[in-house]
């Protein structure tokens, strides 16, 4: 063993405790990028062979009803690879167990050849039999959440006539890996479900013999897309078209593809930040450390070792902490994204695509860790490197003494020995207590983050279960109908009716377009209301349009512009319209209008997509029981459940990771608290030692050492609260999506929480270092450098 080596091996175990502390630190930073990281590739890989295996389609389209021929038509629009037509429709569904009423999805397969597109993949049991009109293919997670296997059976309303589906088997398709209902956002697997049945016999039953009301296509290489749409919908027409889309407007690709690229930026900010506090964390301790071996590295350089030796040693010191987090990070990562994989696997519905870790992503983990470590050791390595022997064997020049602003104030005179020296040494050595705080403040604004994500997550559930959605129910019809608030106030149970009407639209504004729902809600309405993420409520306006922001930001927008307005069913009218006013909202892109409005643009009576309902509680068993059984309703939500739905979805998913930040930052936090205490015990060492001669007791030399790193510590609160809440608009500001947006929320419970973890922090590096230094040794660590 050289002597470099003997000396790294006793430096290492000496400064045990902060390089545990840096090695804790850059292991949390690599769990995190290579399990979020990790988690982009399986994700991004699942999705793709998911897709190929079931032949996913590229454009969609729904509409009334066309003849068989008409698929040889949209066969040859140029571009157009393959075609598949089916028979779609929602129905009630009346499932064991379940008190409301469900909304099963039915799709029409060709039993017994498999579907050109969009294929089923079978999870258990077996198809229909052909011809077999009570014979369904389960979801396989519809089945799994209401305890359903195959022999069990389900009541469903098919065009107005009650019958029972019997489940021969559970299925998946790349088309349902996200399974949620038309105006959901949540899914909500106990209560929506798709059924596959047999072609021929749904058919039959929907009276669309010979007829499809839904078709997908796939494209070749070299197809346009917005051409194929435009030449679809042109060709559909004549048959109440809805308006076709490509795939990146799918609601299960969206929803799945957001969740993606959500992972994407996780994997590469959060961990980032976290190797940006190592970098940090490193170019503190070991600035420190070369300026209290100042006398060691003398010696090695007259010794004969050369700048480049010594340039390496300190390069191996931080190098090696930084080696065993990353590899007890990477361990952790890859165990943490196998149970993530799994998690996903369920909420996705996807196949058995199994976690495979991929070496790019280790090593680009180890490798960047690496990277900050030397960046944040370069400088004092250079320095270490640089210092000339002659320099180094003398103790650095005491700092030159005048009075500072503790004395010329006259506080000094007041304040207790402790106090005295902890304010002389902190004004004295500005720098070194500006960069501590910072060190501090970093780990304050850490935990700060993820503490947020939580409050983020309560503030979006009280903001759409309760200011939002405050009715008990929602009624939604097969077509829009008439009279509706006074056939539904005949229910039993029902208290308030306001009705609603949602139309299909697309929206145009220059060059942009964007596809939606516009919806017509009453002007006094108080069962659903238009709330934005300050909470502000808004009334429809009865002339023109009320859009969200971010439907405002896609079409480049303001109010007082005009829109054309495109509404895709119905007799199809095309009205510009003015954009009356926005309202941030934090879920969703949806345009709103007065209801009275919307009949007018559809030039219709008292028409009604659906209705929102207040239920007396007692009476919500015999109003579902009713539901259940009419024919012109098609699904009904529940507010609870969709809160249940709402919570389980987090708790499954979006919880698991935060905890995991919350408790990667906790780590950060101790590193940081604890390495400063640490170093400052090592710089005052021997000013310490010597007090303790001089006769003060060790309570008195401890409250001055660790009352410096109090003040600093509560100096460090505020600036990290700064830093947190500016690391929070960055996520507010690149996790927005059409979908979803994330609202900034600092709770003073967030920030008590943040300055609690680090109070603890300190307080338990307190006393760590407390104990090591009542145990210090005097005449060591009095001896003089000759």
């Amino acid at each position: 063993m050289t002597a470099l080596s003997a000396k790294l091996r006793r430096d290492l175990w000496h400064l045990r405790g902060p390089f545990a502390a840096v090695a804790l630190v850059v292991a949390s930073g690599v769990a995190l990028f290579v399990s979020m990281r990790s988690m982009h590739g399986y994700l991004a890989e699942a999705q793709r062979r998911t897709y190929e295996a079931g032949s996913f389609a590229q454009v969609f389209a729904h509409l009334e009803r066309a003849p068989e021929a008409l698929a040889g038509k949209i066969a040859e629009i140029p571009g157009v690879s393959a075609v598949s037509t089916r028979v779609v429709a929602d129905v009630l569904l009346d499932v064991p167990g379940l008190a409301e009423p469900a909304t099963g999805r039915l799709v029409s397969i060709p039993v017994p050849a498999a579907p050109s597109l969009n294929r089923v993949h079978l999870r258990s049991g077996r198809y229909p039999e052909p011809g077999r009109r009570d014979e369904a293919l389960a979801s396989d997670a519809f089945a799994r959440a209401n305890g359903l296997v195959p022999g069990d059976a389900v009541g469903a309303v098919i065009h107005g006539r009650w019958q029972r589906l019997r489940i021969v088997g559970t299925a998946s398709s790349p088309e349902y890996v996200y399974e949620i209902g038309a105006g959901q956002i949540f899914p909500d697997n106990r209560r929506f479900g798709v059924l596959w049945i047999d072609r021929k016999p749904l058919a039959a039953a929907f009276d669309l013999a010979g007829s499809w009301n839904d078709v997908s296509a796939t494209l070749g290489p070299g197809a346009v897309l917005p051409d194929v749409i435009a030449r679809l919908d042109r060709l559909l027409a004549p048959y109440g078209r809805l308006g076709a889309y490509g795939r990146e407007d799918q609601v299960s690709h969206r929803f799945f593809s957001d969740e993606i690229a959500e992972t994407q930026v996780t994997s590469l900010m959060l961990p980032a930040i976290f190797l940006a506090v190592t970098a940090f964390l490193l170019h503190l301790v070991m600035g420190r450390l070369i300026g209290t071996q100042r006398d060691q590295i003398a010696v090695l350089k007259a010794f004969g070792y050369g700048p480049g030796a010594v340039a390496r040693h300190y390069l191996a010191m931080a190098l090696v902490p930084t080696l065993a987090g990353s590899v007890a990070g990477t361990l952790a990562g890859l165990w943490f994204a196998g149970r993530l994989a799994e998690i996903y696997a369920r909420f996705f519905q996807l196949p058995a695509v199994p976690f495979v870790p991929q070496a790019g992503v280790i090593a680009a983990g180890v490798v960047a860790a690496g990277g900050a470590a030397v960046f944040g050791a370069l400088d004092a390595v250079r320095r270490a490197a640089a210092l000339p022997p002659a320099e180094a064997m003398r103790p650095e020049s005491p700092a030159r003494f005048r009075p500072g602003l503790v004395e010329r104030s006259g506080l000094a005179r007041r304040l207790p020995p402790a106090a005295r020296s902890i304010l002389r040494h902190l004004e004295r050595r500005p720098g070194k207590a500006f960069l501590s705080a910072v060190g501090l403040a970093l780990s304050v604004a850490i935990v700060l983050v993820g503490i947020y994500m939580f409050d983020a997550i309560e503030v979006m559930k009280d903001l759409q279960f309760q200011l939002v959605q405050r009715e008990d129910a929602t009624v939604s019809f097969r077509t829009a109908i008439g009279g509706a608030p006074r056939e539904l106030l005949r229910l039993p149970g029902v208290l308030a009716v306001e009705p609603f009407r949602v139309l299909a639209v697309r929206l145009r504004h220059g060059p942009r377009e964007h596809r939606t729902a516009l919806l017509g809600l009453p002007v006094r309405g108080e069962l659903r209301r238009i709330v934005d993420r300050h909470r502000r409520a808004f009334r429809p306006p009865p002339d023109g349009l009320l859009v969200t922001t971010e439907l405002a930001r896609l079409l480049k927008v303001e109010p007082g512009d005009r829109v054309t307005v495109e509404v895709l069913e119905g007799r199809r009218p095309v009205r510009e319209m003015t954009v009356a006013g926005e309202v941030d909202e934090l879920v969703g892109t949806a345009a709103y209008l007065d209801l009275g409005a919307a009949r007018r643009l559809m030039r219709e009576g008292d028409l009604a997509s659906g209705a929102y309902l207040s239920v007396d509680p007692a009476a919500e068993g015999a109003l579902y029981a009713r539901l259940k059984r009419l024919p012109q309703v098609v699904g009904v939500g529940a507010r609870r459940a969709a809160l249940a739905s709402f919570e389980k979805t987090l708790a499954e998913s979006f919880r698991i990771s935060i905890s995991s930040l919350l408790g990667f930052a906790c780590v950060i936090a101790f590193g940081m608290v604890y390495n400063s205490a640490r170093i400052s015990l090592s710089e005052r060492g021997r000013e310490l030692a010597s007090l303790r001669v001089l006769g003060f007791s060790r309570r008195e030399v401890a409250a001055m050492l660790l009352g410096e790193q109090a003040v600093l510590t509560l100096l460090a609160i505020p600036l990290g609260f700064a830093l947190g809440i500016g690391l929070c608009a960055l996520i507010v500001w690149r996790f927005r999506t059409e979908l979803f947006r994330l609202p900034l929320v600092i709770s003073s419970g967030s920030l008590l929480g943040s300055a609690a973890v680090v109070i603890a922090a300190a307080l338990i590096s307190a006393f760590a270092v407390r104990r090591r230094l009542d145990r210090i040794d005097l005449i060591s660590v009095l001896k003089t450098r000759e």
